[in-house]
């Protein structure tokens, strides 16, 4: 009787600390403080196998996180299924015919789970209750798996549609001086107050999804090569050089909160996943060069202090550039090296291309 009352309480607390990691993981936002906490050991088991398989250099695939995922709905139904599995076989007396091993107490537990009901088994008494626990604890954490898969699948799309947009003017992984200079050949120079703007809500919108449920971070970025660490160190090289480089007021204040988002985005993520950040040169001859390509086309501050911003540039990607090492991902460039011909291109592709389909005007 002990023993019975013993295995019951065992399978009990099992079962509950699995549907508090289950709520807190799914429903909760930023993540399971639960003793199982599942999810985050799936990902610190996996991630070192993971990334010695497929090596540093070419980081985490697109089924990583995926893989992650179904493991711990797996895990987790798996675990219930034991827990509600040793009650039954505690229980086994009040079942028509008693249960004979816990096998069989497994497999009963885990038909309800599923509610599939396929055990010729007939619960009686305290057995019932277990077995309709089981049956709603089971389509509970079904409905939270497929729930969980569509706000990740939106999450997901909001993220990467930021990072398109602006790989499509920065390049793959992207620079923020080729940015500036794909505008200024575009004479797209007043949309930089969009832009910054744009930056600013993307980082405020990938903090909230990802802090809420610290698994997005691992997932990785549609058509982007460079990923979203890539991303948010360009937005924030790009607060940069506006702040300090171009002499233009109306776009000094959406920079430097362009920078306090991003530098807050980093900053929070790579604490929920135990990133630390790590060191970054002081680069000042490449912000020198930086400067002195942009000023072909923008207006620059004057007495600017190159020491100053290779210092805080420093600190701005100290936790972008430990975010991507942890991802296996690349870091941003502050820029690429000047191709001569490529200005030119760029500027008159657009015009060259409308003369091409134009028609010609005959005269009549």
């Amino acid at each position: 009787m002990a023993f019975d009352v013993l295995l019951f309480l065992i399978g009990l607390g099992l079962a509950g600390l699995t549907l508090r990691d289950v709520f807190e993981t799914v429903v909760v936002p930023g993540g399971s403080k639960a003793l199982l906490k599942v999810a985050r050991r799936l990902v610190r088991l996996l991630l070192p196998i993971w990334k010695a398989m497929r090596g540093r250099r070419r980081g985490l695939s697109d089924s990583f996180a995926p893989l992650v995922l179904v493991l711990s709905f797996v895990v987790w139904m798996s675990l219930l299924t034991l827990g509600f599995g040793l009650m039954a076989y505690a229980a086994r007396f009040h079942f028509q015919p008693p249960l004979r091993t816990f096998g069989d107490g497994f497999y009963l537990a885990g038909s309800a789970l599923v509610t599939v009901g396929l055990s010729q088994i007939n619960p009686a008494g305290a057995g019932r209750w277990i077995i309709l626990a089981a049956g709603f604890c089971g389509l509970a954490v079904m409905t939270m798996a497929v729930t969980y898969l569509l706000e990740v699948q939106a999450s997901i799309a909001r993220r990467d549609t930021g990072i398109i947009k602006l790989n499509t003017s920065a390049g793959d992984p992207p620079s923020a001086l080729t940015l500036l200079e794909r505008f200024a050949a575009i004479r797209n120079q007043d949309a930089l107050h969009e832009v910054l703007s744009e930056g600013r809500n993307w980082c405020a919108t990938v903090r909230q999804s990802h802090a809420s449920h610290p698994f997005l971070i691992y997932f990785q970025s549609v058509g982007a090569g460079g990923g979203w660490p890539a991303s948010l160190g360009t937005l924030l090289d790009l607060a940069l050089i506006t702040e300090h480089g171009i002499d233009d007021d109306s776009l000094y204040g959406p920079a430097i909160l362009l920078r306090e988002e991003g530098v807050r985005m980093a900053t929070e993520l790579a604490e929920l996943i135990g990133v630390r950040p790590g060191p970054v040169a002081e680069n000042r001859a490449e912000l020198e060069q930086a400067i002195e390509r942009l000023g072909r086309d923008y207006p620059l501050r004057p007495k600017l202090d190159f020491a100053l911003m290779a210092r805080q540039r420093a600190e701005l990607q100290s936790c972008v550039h430990a975010l991507a090492e942890h991802l296996g991902k690349p870091a941003s460039l502050l820029f690429r090296p000047s191709h001569p011909a490529r200005r030119a291109k760029v500027a008159s592709g657009s015009i060259s291309s409308i003369q091409r389909r134009e028609p010609p005007n005959h005269p009549e």
